[in-house]
């Protein structure tokens, strides 16, 4: 276990010298690993690094799947820039391994809506629609020693895809939380997200006709273009929380703030607020900005700012279902996060835990 903290810390200081350059900017692809279809944290702007646990975990700090009680079936939805017609669904449950381990498994696409296919000649369009599929899929194993320290990782594979052209690769999400107080309400996580391989594009979409130099011939040829390889949108998460449990019986309010390291962005951080009576009513509040402000003189305008700068807020219903003594619980909650262009991103979630 030394050997895989050694790993994890030499992989964030790599990642950190890398972090936070807008020179690098629209570098990077596959940028839907970098989309949040969880409500529950999309709420609290992806900020709750720290304590995320169970299916959302997986998204975030893959630490917080072995630190959910029982298992956990969620599914997602997100209106995402409502107005474009885009949408994501994801999907994901999470289990106990033995006694202090857990795994969990999730799937995530995207829904472009209807595309129609255009060309030079039938610029109006052919009647034919585009087929995108964008999808990744995750794998997921946490280890949690003794409540203070859990670790975890996720194994996903990336793939991007239209009728005639695709990509594919693989990334490593890794992550750490730590519990400390006497009633655990210090929390403090950090998560290294989305290493991988440099994909590259291929396919019949990228075959073009040329006229042949040979005057004599009577036939023209295809020359195979190469696409130019991306890669994946590496992202550094550290973040802690404090839960004031005082006061009032079966209230919780918890602050937390974030650090988020981009490898092809600026650096951003952020701070929430959540609310919860008795763990089945919750209300969350959160504000994400850059730490360096757009700067026209230097030629950097307001369309590089970040699409989520602002504030997101978000509401949470558990419903305890008991039967004897089995306990279980059904959860439903709503998230709206603000966008620079559009209507904002609002996601809904449904989750059943026993």
């Amino acid at each position: 276990m030394k050997k895989f903290y050694l790993v994890f810390l030499v992989s964030v200081l790599w990642t950190g010298l890398r972090a936070g350059n807008p020179d690098r900017q629209g570098e990077a692809g596959a940028t839907q690993l970098l989309m949040n279809p969880w409500a529950p944290s999309a709420g609290l702007h992806t900020l709750n690094t720290s304590y995320i646990s169970g299916v959302e975990a997986m998204r975030l700090n893959p630490a917080g799947v072995s630190r959910f009680a029982g298992t956990q079936v969620m599914l997602g939805y997100a209106n995402y820039l409502q107005g474009t017609d885009i949408s994501m669904q994801a999907a994901g449950v999470t289990s106990p391994l033995g006694e202090n381990g857990a795994i969990g498994f999730s799937v995530m696409s995207l829904d472009f809506g209807d595309i129609a296919v255009t060309t030079t000649s039938q610029p109006e369009g052919t009647g034919a629609q585009l087929n995108l599929s964008f999808i990744n899929v995750g794998l997921t194993y946490s280890h949690r020693f003794e409540n203070k320290v859990s670790v975890g990782i996720t194994l996903r594979g990336v793939s991007e895809a239209s009728s005639d052209v695709s990509s594919f690769g693989f990334a490593i999400d890794a992550g750490v939380q730590y519990v400390t107080g006497d009633y655990d309400e210090f929390k403090f996580g950090l998560s290294l997200r989305n290493l991988g391989s440099r994909m590259t594009y291929g396919g019949q979409a990228l075959a073009t006709t040329a006229p042949n130099p040979d005057p004599s011939a009577d036939y023209n040829l295809t020359l195979d273009q190469r696409a130019a390889s991306f890669e994946m949108p590496s992202v550094l998460n550290i973040g802690a929380s404090y839960d004031f449990l005082g006061g009032v019986e079966n209230q919780r309010v918890t602050l937390m703030g974030n650090f988020t390291a981009n490898s092809f962005s600026r650096d951003q951080v952020g701070a929430g607020l959540e609310y919860a009576f008795r763990e089945q009513f919750t209300a969350r509040f959160g504000y994400r900005t850059d730490l360096e402000a757009a700067d026209e003189s230097e030629g950097t305008f307001a369309d590089e700012s970040p699409l989520y700068d602002g504030i997101s807020a978000g509401v949470g219903v558990k419903v305890p279902l008991r039967r004897g003594d089995l306990t279980r619980s059904f959860s439903i909650d709503y998230a709206f996060r603000n966008t620079r262009i559009y209507n904002g991103t609002h996601n809904i979630g449904l989750s059943l835990s026993f």
